[in-house]
């Protein structure tokens, strides 16, 4: 895999762009406005990646969902029929307002996400950490106190493609298991609200996802 398509273009979106293209990946840019329309926008921001219509963003192998939460449904799930996207959106009540849709206390963000992306395999990941600290964080692999990334996921596969995506953009990767295990780094959580090593952020995930926690 060579390329990825990000949908979204703002801070989140393209902090990843840039570190993607760091990383040497070809990045692909929509929103849903026409192409040209973000073209200079794009240029200015994250030169380098290339602006284009939603459906070509979508028709990559990888695909990161950076478009503001309470705009989801704007984002055609036919498009992404089939494609490993990872889910970046947070759900902050306090900050973003109340949104219906996440008030279920049963299902976490990227769970009710992926309830509308039903044919896509949605992960979970890059949701805790700073836009600006992903560009700065950043270490080999094998980097002694490497900042480490959970990420979770219903398909081994996509799990598997976003796990070396992460590793590729300087960060261990740490499986934390099924969706529903996102729940456990959603905002409000010591994992959201820290950087950890990959041991530290294991032992986190383990206490997190005990039964009586979960």
């Amino acid at each position: 895999m060579t390329t990825i398509g990000i949908l979204g273009a703002g801070r989140v979106g393209t902090a990843v762009a840039r570190q993607a293209m760091k990383a040497g990946y070809d990045v692909k840019i929509a929103t849903a406005k026409p192409a040209e329309e973000i073209r200079m926008i794009v240029d200015i921001v994250t030169p380098g990646a290339q602006a284009v219509e939603a459906s070509e963003a979508a028709s990559q192998e990888l695909v990161i969902l950076a478009v503001p939460l309470h705009k989801y449904r704007t984002v055609d799930p036919e498009l992404l029929a089939g494609r490993t996207v990872i889910d970046v959106m947070n759900y902050w009540a306090p900050v973003d307002g109340v949104i219906a849709d996440f008030e279920q206390a049963d299902l976490g963000s990227s769970e009710v996400i992926q309830q509308y992306l039903a044919e896509s395999h949605v992960v979970k990941s890059l949701n805790h950490i700073g836009y600006h600290e992903l560009e700065e964080d950043d270490q080999p692999s094998g980097a002694q106190g490497r900042r480490a990334l959970a990420l979770a996921g219903d398909d081994a596969r996509s799990k598997a493609v976003v796990a070396e995506f992460i590793d590729r953009l300087g960060y261990d990767a740490i499986d934390a298991g099924p969706l529903a295990a996102g729940r456990a780094y959603q905002p409000g959580t010591d994992i959201f609200n820290g950087s950890h090593s990959a041991e530290q952020l294991s032992a986190l995930l383990e206490a997190a996802l005990q039964p009586s926690h979960v």
